[in-house]
């Protein structure tokens, strides 16, 4: 049996889609992360290699950590990148409800769709449970685990956008076999 500890990134305070854009988290709730870091084992942390999921990892403080992985990073929105729904929907406003609202394999311009963003997670984390943790903790991004979500649950992808998974949230995850099963899902500490 593995254990996936996944960890949310700590905010950036943008009110925008922000993915493979490089903001630095505001780790300034010590008092959150010390409560996040105590959940979590002593375990190998990984983290993407974005600015603000290294910087929360590097706040979390394990001894083992594993090289960042720019499979972790979040969705690749590509043109829409820094922008807000508002914007995009004044260029796109098709595409971008469609995106949201039918995700697979839409994209946006120069950007990824759901599917791509799972497959590529999804090889990831494979790689990873093949190493054999028996505990691991991942510091990435909304897509990211809930492209782990949608596994684990089995759901649809639309089904899955409704779940939130807060800034400096943890979602654990337990794999026997192939076997997936959510333990939590957005706990805040």
């Amino acid at each position: 049996m593995s254990r996936l500890w996944f960890v949310r990134h700590g905010p950036t305070h943008a009110k925008a889609m922000i993915g493979w854009t490089d903001l630095p988290a505001d780790l300034s709730d010590t008092a959150q992360i010390a409560r996040l870091s105590a959940a979590l084992p002593a375990a190998p942390i990984v983290s993407s290699d974005l600015l603000r999921a290294v910087q929360t990892a590097d706040a979390i403080k394990r001894p083992h950590r594993l090289r960042s992985d720019p499979r972790l990073r979040e969705i690749n929105f590509g043109d829409w990148d820094g922008k807000t729904f508002a914007q995009v929907e004044k260029t796109d406003p098709v595409l971008i409800r469609n995106y949201w609202e039918n995700p697979g394999d839409v994209a946006p311009p120069n950007g990824e769709s759901w599917n791509d963003v799972r497959a590529r997670v999804n090889g990831a984390v494979d790689d990873y449970l093949a190493l054999g943790h028996d505990d691991l903790i991942i510091v990435a991004h909304f897509g990211v685990i809930l492209t782990q979500v949608q596994r684990a649950l089995n759901i649809s992808s639309y089904d899955t956008f409704s779940h939130k998974i807060e800034n400096l949230s943890l979602t654990r995850i337990e794999v026997i076999g192939s076997e997936w099963s959510t333990r939590s899902i957005n706990q805040k500490l």
